[in-house]
């Protein structure tokens, strides 16, 4: 793990699955990053334009239903899910990691979170 502009980045799966083990409540984003997304407090949906109640990101904790499977491998899931993203929205679009409240659910189901620096 390297540090950039404050920020730990991760270099493997390996990596984040230990981060995952050690804290719970955390979650993915894919964006433009923490400082393009942090002084925000809402997401917009890319079918409708309508401004939603938090930044939209998936889960990381483990579900009981995954057992004792191997945690690298549910990372990968995770980050799988999204990983079009750079292709067909942005290049400049990444996967992070954040910690906030969830204030509402969106039309995919996706938590909406309220950051920690709000």
């Amino acid at each position: 793990m390297t540090r950039t502009a404050d920020l730990p980045t991760f270099s493997s799966l390996d990596e984040l699955a230990r981060l995952i083990t050690r804290r719970r409540g955390l979650y993915v984003r894919w964006s433009r990053g923490p400082a393009s997304d942090l002084p925000r407090t809402s997401s917009t949906d890319d079918l409708t334009g309508i401004s939603l109640p938090g930044l939209s990101a998936s889960p990381l904790d483990l579900e009981d239903w995954w057992g004792e499977r191997p945690v690298r491998v549910w990372v990968a899931r995770r980050l799988y899910d999204y990983c079009h993203l750079p292709r067909v929205k942005d290049a400049r679009t990444r996967p992070w990691v954040l910690h906030g409240s969830e204030t509402a659910r969106g039309p995919d189901n996706e938590p909406f979170l309220k950051t920690e620096r709000e």
